[in-house]
């Protein structure tokens, strides 16, 4: 299995992480934005991350692939067959994709991404403007849901808890990592879910190529 895709995209970094638990064996391809790479174009026509080549079936999106590869690895189950707490695992992939990691992409791309990787100005009040007015609401709303068992839904790890923890890793790029005196809860739930064995090669690769980009 080929996955295409960039380890600073939460998206990415979500699919890896949850790969990781099912313990699925594959190759990282590095792609970028808009990257020619025809397998990568092959497997995703819109260019976007990530993409996967599994033995000549081809998927793009990261929702699309889990749910794909839920499906042909059901064990462990990282989606939970009980309704409710499925529903929920559905509402925190939803809220890490589409809430998360789009204000956190507001601020990456901006601050780093179009400087740094596509040699232009980024718009810079925006990025201001999500981690003033946008960033605090949802760190605040999440503080507040995470229960006492350390995990977004039941007792255990689910895709609940990669989808949410993922876009953090892109806030403190960007110089807004979570505050433990303010978020506590964030804190200790983010720490022990970006260092699980699943997750923590891949952070560690990162960390270091962000450390080079933005030494630049």
């Amino acid at each position: 299995m080929i996955i295409y895709g960039s380890v600073v995209s939460p998206f990415v970094r979500k699919l890896l992480g949850y790969l990781g638990e099912k313990g699925v064996a594959f190759e990282l391809k590095g792609v970028g934005i808009g990257d020619p790479d025809p397998g990568f174009r092959a497997a995703s026509p819109l260019g976007k991350m990530p993409a996967m080549d599994d033995d000549g079936f081809r998927l793009a999106d990261s929702s699309a692939i889990i749910q794909y590869l839920e499906a042909k690895y059901p064990e462990p189950a990282l989606i939970p067959a009980d309704p409710r707490a499925r529903g929920q695992v559905i509402w925190w992939e939803e809220f890490g994709d589409t809430v998360f990691a789009a204000c956190s992409g507001k601020m990456f791309f901006n601050r780093i991404v179009a400087p740094k990787f596509l040699g232009r100005e980024g718009d810079l009040a925006a990025a201001t403007l999500a981690e003033s007015e946008e960033l605090p609401k949802l760190l605040d709303y999440l503080e507040g849901a995470i229960p006492d068992s350390g995990y977004l839904v039941g007792d255990r790890l689910t895709l609940a808890d990669l989808a949410v923890a993922s876009p953090l890793m892109n806030f403190r790029h960007c110089g807004a990592a979570v505050d433990p005196a303010e978020h506590p809860r964030i804190a200790a739930w983010s720490t022990a879910i970006l260092s699980r064995p699943s997750m923590a090669p891949w952070i560690e690769k990162e960390e270091r190529m962000m450390a080079k980009v933005l030494a630049a």
